[in-house]
């Protein structure tokens, strides 16, 4: 071994460098394994209601809202725990916060609020830190593909238009410069020669409208339970598959159907207006339209009126998102009275708009609106639109006031975020109330069988049944069950032999209605509707996508008998069925389709 002096200082001089640079590298080295971290966070919470089959609501406000809020710790991990250069950390910060404002900045007006939040805020974090991570080593480029990363991160939505979500809160999205389908439709109607009000020429051909006549006066028919009498269908559709009559487009709008006689009653969005229209029920085509001036649109639900035309005392009672109440001559469509509830109520329209169809009873109309005070629940002059009364119903709902004869007495059901009134029908005072408050949306209207009521939460709250008792003036209310196997957001559910069914969230199930346990729980058809066709058990579905799906209300499992695609594009809204004419629509395409039906036994 060589002991020459000048070796020796040569070998300790390079090792001294090494160490030198091994010392640099470290400090020149990201600690990268926090931000790796976080980012894993924000996948995890972006799929975790994917483990589960029905999300209760905090999963899913956590699969929403989680990422970006875990995304924000990317910022103090950059400054405080990166071991970047102070430069470096500035110069990142400055440029991070330069790149998501300007993308912010040109977002398309459909991105802006909580789609932010949920997608474009924690992909740009995200695209910022994952290179960081990448090239912890790196550093005489890493910060540039950062930056890089957060430029194509935040940048890409500016391309991007968000068109809502669907049932279980999955975004979707187009091109931006790519036409809607109400450009489309407002394209169609730019070709037509359709009068915007007045008279149609041809509405001597129908008869005069009123409650005695009307076949579906209402949101979810006369009694809005959507049961059907004297309707059954043919359950092999592979032979007698479902006739289309008709399909013409609509404008946005989660409206049903209300119909009389030959004519269908419906609300959609047209431009800056909303309108309500009347089509003939035999081909589609547009009797008359009458338009307003406003819009009402969030990021979830999109454009559009949420409630239902109601066909009484020879008129018809329409109430628009952005707060309008009107009353129209049904034949003509002509004006008669107009109210608007932001001044009535002394309020702005709720998150998702006013959603409440008209109750016309006892030559009132029943709306809610949710208004502080005793600005509830306001009830209108059939004839004339004056207050008669109002009274306090909680701040927002999104359901109906309904009729109902509970112990020979006949008053008002209304479900809001506070619980479940009873509302007597002279002056509106409540005649008895159940507390059971929530934070978020109640939507579905109150079930009633007997002298007991069955009313939904939401999807954390599941369903209750009351059982009301009256001993002269005093009203009981006590709670029968709370079921957490039935969680519906905005889907229907009914009442056949005992057993409810409807929609678990998105899954279509059944249960007990004496103890609210549950029977089943299988039918994949998204966020859909059901209507009960009593005289044989049958259910008929309409799925999320736009399907008709025909069940045998069965406690003892899914009994599916006949499947059918009908409309194309995502659907909410409640179908009807007059005889054997289904009508379906949603924010796009209205249909009518001729039912097989099952032939009579002599």
């Amino acid at each position: 071994m060589s002991t020459n002096p000048e070796d020796l200082a040569e070998a300790s001089e390079s090792m001294m460098e090494a160490e030198s640079t091994d010392q640099q590298t470290k400090r020149d080295s990201l600690r990268w394994w926090p931000a790796l971290f976080i980012v894993i966070v924000m996948l995890i919470l972006r799929l975790l209601p994917m483990f589960f089959e029905s999300p209760p609501l905090p999963v899913m406000m956590l699969g929403l809202m989680g990422p970006s809020v875990a995304g924000l710790l990317l910022l103090p991990w950059w400054l405080f725990a990166s071991r970047a250069a102070i430069r470096e950390k500035l110069i990142g910060l400055a440029g991070l916060f330069f790149i998501g404002g300007m993308a912010v900045m040109f977002d398309h007006s459909s991105i802006i609020g909580m789609p932010i939040m949920m997608y474009q805020l924690p992909v740009g974090m995200a695209a910022f830190a994952l290179p960081l991570i990448l090239l912890s080593r790196r550093s005489s480029y890493r910060l540039r593909a950062a930056l890089l990363g957060a430029l194509l991160g935040f940048g890409v939505w500016d391309l991007m238009r968000f068109d809502g979500v669907t049932g279980e809160f999955g975004a979707e999205f187009s091109y931006r410069w790519a036409p809607t389908s109400e450009d489309e439709y407002l394209k169609s109607l730019a070709t037509t020669e359709e009068s915007n009000t007045g008279e149609s020429p041809d509405a001597g051909q129908y008869q005069t409208i009123n409650t005695e006549n009307a076949l579906w006066p209402e949101f979810k028919g006369r009694n809005r339970n959507n049961v059907i009498s004297g309707v059954s269908l043919e359950t092999d559709w592979d032979q007698h598959p479902p006739r289309l009559i008709w399909k013409t487009l609509v404008g946005p709008g989660w409206s049903s159907f209300s119909v009389a006689d030959n004519r269908l009653f419906t609300q959609e969005q047209r431009g800056k207006s909303e309108a309500i229209l009347c089509l003939d029920a035999g081909s589609g085509d547009i009797v008359w339209v009458n338009e307003y001036p406003g819009r009402f649109w969030e990021s979830i639900g999109g454009a559009g009126p949420r409630a239902t035309p109601t066909i009484g005392d020879d008129a018809l009672y329409c109430a628009g998102a952005d707060g309008t109440v009107v009353c129209l001559e049904p034949n003509t469509g002509k004006l008669i009275w107009k109210r608007n509830l932001r001044t009535d109520a002394d309020r702005k329209p709720p998150m998702w708009g006013w959603s409440s169809s008209p109750l016309v009873v006892d030559s009132k109309v029943i709306v809610y609106a949710g208004g502080d005070n005793d600005k509830g629940v306001i009830a209108y002059d059939a004839s004339t639109g004056d207050i008669v009364w109002s009274v306090a119903s909680g701040d927002h709902s999104y359901s109906s006031p309904q009729l109902a004869e509970i112990h020979g007495v006949q008053g008002i059901l209304m479900v809001s975020n506070e619980g479940l009134q009873f509302l007597d029908l002279q002056d509106g005072h409540t005649i008895w109330n159940h507390a059971w408050k929530t934070e978020t949306h109640r939507v579905l209207q109150p079930l009633v069988n007997g002298n007991s009521v069955l009313f939904a939460g939401n999807m954390s709250d599941g369903t209750r049944r009351v059982s009301v008792s009256r001993l002269g003036d005093e009203w009981q209310v006590l709670e029968d069950w709370t079921s957490h196997s039935m969680r519906p957001q905005y889907n229907d559910f009914v009442l056949y032999e005992g057993h409810v069914y409807g929609f678990d969230f998105s899954i279509f199930a059944s249960i007990n209605l004496e103890t609210g346990t549950k029977n089943w729980k299988r039918g994949r058809y998204g966020n859909g509707q059901v209507l009960l066709l009593e005289d044989e058990g049958q259910l008929l579905v309409t799925s999320e996508t736009g399907e008709i799906v025909l069940l045998k209300a069965s406690p003892e499992g899914l009994n599916e008998l006949a499947r059918f695609p009908a409309i194309e594009g995502k659907t909410w809204n409640h179908p009807v069925l007059i005889g054997d004419r289904l009508y379906l629509r949603n924010g796009e395409v209205a249909a009518c389709y001729q039912m097989p039906m099952k032939s009579r036994k002599e």
